[in-house]
């Protein structure tokens, strides 16, 4: 299903025709006389964001993170797994041998089968077949705690991720950084942006970036490069123009990790259990963005944009077998494995309007937001296997045929040993999931005091599932409307502090049928929220930033399990939507900037993540109970970031640390078995001596602890990098 990418770049000239003239934007300001109190309030012009209005931080009845560059350039960040790791309601969830971007937040994930979703700019983006997302090129990620879909429309339960990208800020600067690190990691960035002389209404940036990179894995090597232009125009003084192309193509072997077993443990972390000789996975995105943005007037702007996004994913694979195929559960030295070849591809469309402004009806004053959007997202799944055969449990390992089970001593790996196996037929489908949603908001000023909030989306979608295996071929189609309600109150107790309450619904489409051809239902989320915000700089002198602290509940219902009814057994394996399980806890988070140069970041969440009805698991057959926890999803997580500026010597200076802890978890579904807590410390320091030059060094993982980040099963889980170092140089015009 792979398309040529000219059709990427026709649909993204088409949206340049199909928007002549700009359309949205407006940012709220306040001005305050001596005593604080608001005295006029106006919307003024200015760039704004799909779906997130024009609020303060006090005035959101949720509890959302932001993580700017600063702190991404704090604690090290490259890849989207390390700034995600510093929300403590973020947990890694099982990322496809290092593929793609998996997560869970507040201790619902989505579809293993698939990426986690995530947002660009408000634009569906993680689905799809990318590889895991690069930071060069992003400005902050936004962590949108609790179902969004009375906005976003379909999206992942537990929250939202967006990633706001850089664009042209219409001046002349350039940035290049250059990184060397542990296992021969080399890496450049560079960020260049532009005004040309001529025409100081264009702007242009340029982000790029390629990596090199050994790793603590035996034979484990990737290569990465990406290219982000982006081209502002501001036609007027209330209309402007954006275009952004991203491209990233991927080389990474398909890593599973590491194997456990009751008996002899872990295998060893540095060992590779798949062939070098398999090659890479091949992982390339071409996506396009298009945002006008239009200010009627003081109080009413409109935004509108397309996206396209064309990945694709392909390669062979070795992989660890399981349960009663598995050799290493019987003499902890031979892992046995099985091979895949897979092809996969998808096409993501998106268009969108949506008017922002405001209005007093009386005396109450509403801040509202209207639009609608269409998305169509195409996947395809082409897979071979070859898998070998069970045997009983006290099979004596020696008598079986190495060959036909692609057996490696994990202690003495020798790679190569056996020709690569033929495989057969065993998945190729196509799915086609469209969709439009018109919604609604309404944050309405009732009181000086007292906000509240009012938002319903209605959905539309339809699911084509198409099995190119089946003789004779036929496509199921199904289709659903759905409509998801918000409710939010904020009362402002005083200058700087600010109580909150939510209630919302989400729903989130689920690929694959049941045994009949029929589609699954939506999985579906309720979600109750309070909270309490302060903005620190009103209780203390010289410091800046919030803390927010809330506790949540959520339900959710239309979990895909084991389907045991008689006719589903006698047409085969099947599963059918009849799981529910529950998730509460609490947060506590805080951003602060001291005027002294110290900064701190800090960020603890309990979750309570578990099953609520007994069913059977949809890829195994056993047992969930009532009461058992959801996989990869800690009870405690903390992460903390803290830093110092100052001057050494008439030269800047900065060191900082951090400290990562993740909490005991299950790493397989209705299995007894847990991944163990760990706390990893990292450490840097920076110089510049001259005003354009840095130089950083990075120590990760200090105290070197073997630390597991997530699993799928006992025999695929992820391994932690042991201590590693990285020195950069940066170098700004």
């Amino acid at each position: 299903m792979t398309k040529p990418k000219s059709k990427s770049v026709a649909l993204a000239l088409a949206a340049a025709l199909t928007f002549p003239c700009a359309l949205p934007i407006a940012a709220e300001t306040t001005e305050t006389g001596d005593s604080g109190q608001v005295v006029e309030e106006v919307f003024v012009v200015g760039k704004r964001r799909a779906y997130q209005g024009n609020f303060d931080n006090l005035e959101k009845p949720s509890a959302d993170q932001i993580i700017n560059e600063d702190l991404l350039r704090e604690v090290g960040a490259i890849n989207l797994n390390e700034a995600l790791d510093l929300s403590a309601a973020v947990a890694r969830q099982n990322n496809f041998g290092g593929l793609w971007n998996s997560f869970s937040v507040r201790g619902f994930s989505g579809d293993i089968n698939l990426p986690s979703g995530f947002l660009v700019n408000g634009f569906n983006a993680g689905r799809g077949f990318a590889g895991p997302r690069d930071l060069a090129g992003v400005d902050s990620v936004e962590v949108l705690k609790g179902p969004r879909s009375a906005l976003f429309g379909r999206g992942e339960p537990g929250g939202t991720v967006n990633l706001i990208t850089k664009r042209p800020e219409f001046e002349t600067a350039s940035d290049f950084r250059a990184t060397y690190g542990r296992w021969d990691q080399m890496r450049l960035e560079g960020d260049v942006q532009t005004t040309p002389a001529s025409n100081d209404e264009l702007g242009v940036r340029i982000v790029a970036f390629y990596e090199d990179a050994g790793s603590f894995r035996d034979t484990v090597e990737t290569e990465r490069v990406g290219l982000y232009p982006s081209v502002t125009w501001d036609v007027s003084d209330g209309t402007s123009v954006t275009y952004e192309l991203e491209f990233t193509e991927q080389e990474i072997p398909f890593d599973r990790g590491v194997a456990y077993s009751d008996t002899y443990g872990f295998t060893p972390r540095e060992t590779f259990v798949g062939e070098p000789g398999d090659g890479p996975i091949t992982t390339e995105v071409l996506g396009h963005q298009f945002e006008a943005q239009h200010n009627f007037s003081d109080n009413w702007s409109l935004l509108a944009g397309l996206g396209y996004r064309d990945t694709s994913f392909e390669g062979n694979a070795s992989e660890t077998n399981f349960g009663g195929r598995q050799t290493y559960f019987l003499d902890g030295r031979s892992l046995s494995r099985f091979f895949r070849y897979r092809n996969f591809a998808s096409d993501y469309f998106v268009a969108r309007a949506e008017i922002a402004g405001e209005f007093d009806s009386g005396s109450l004053r509403h801040r509202l937001l209207v639009g609608a959007d269409h998305d169509r997202f195409d996947i395809s799944h082409f897979i071979l296997r070859y898998r070998p055969g069970w045997f009983p449990g006290d099979t004596d390992v020696s008598t079986l045929d190495p060959s036909a089970y692609l057996l490696l001593d994990v202690f003495n790996p020798v790679y190569g040993l056996f020709p690569q196996p033929v495989p057969g037929p065993n998945t190729n489908r196509d799915e086609n999931l469209t969709g439009f949603g018109i919604y609604l908001q309404d944050q309405i000023d009732v009181t000086d005091r007292l906000q509240l909030r009012v938002g319903l989306r209605w959905d539309d979608f339809e699911h084509d599932l198409t099995n190119l295996n089946a003789s004779p071929r036929r496509t199921a189609t199904s289709s659903d409307t759905r409509l998801s309600p918000q409710l939010g109150a904020v009362y402002l107790v005083g200058e700087g502090l600010s109580l909150y309450a939510s209630y919302g619904e989400g729903f989130r489409q689920q690929p694959g049928s049941d045994y009949q051809g029929n589609q699954f239902a939506p999985n579906l989320t309720e979600s109750t929220e309070i909270g309490l915000k302060l903005d620190v700089a009103q209780f203390a002198e010289g410091v800046s930033g919030s803390v927010t602290l809330s506790l949540f509940d959520i339900d959710q219902s239309n979990i895909l399990v084991n389907d045991d009814r008689p006719a589903a057994v006698a047409a085969g394996w099947f599963s059918h939507d009849a799981g529910a399980a529950a998730s509460h806890g609490f947060e506590v988070d805080a951003d602060l900037a001291f005027e002294s140069g110290f900064n701190l970041w800090f960020s603890y969440a309990y979750t309570d993540a578990e099953f609520s009805t007994t069913s059977l698991e949809a890829d195994w057959g056993v047992t969930i109970e009532a009461g058992d926890p959801l996989i990869n999803s800690p009870e405690n997580q903390l992460s903390l970031q803290v830093s110092q500026s100052f001057q050494m010597g008439g030269v800047a200076a900065q060191v900082g640390a951090g400290v990562q802890h993740t909490g005991e978890r299950l790493g397989f579904t209705a299995f007894d078995f847990t991944l163990p807590s760990y706390t990893m410390a990292r450490l840097f320091g920076q110089i510049k001596p001259t005003e354009r030059l840095a130089i950083r060094l990075d120590l990760d993982n200090v105290f070197d602890e073997e630390y597991y980040t997530n699993s799928y099963a006992d025999v695929w889980v992820e391994p932690g990098a042991p201590r590693r170092f990285r020195i950069t140089a940066s170098y700004s015009l």
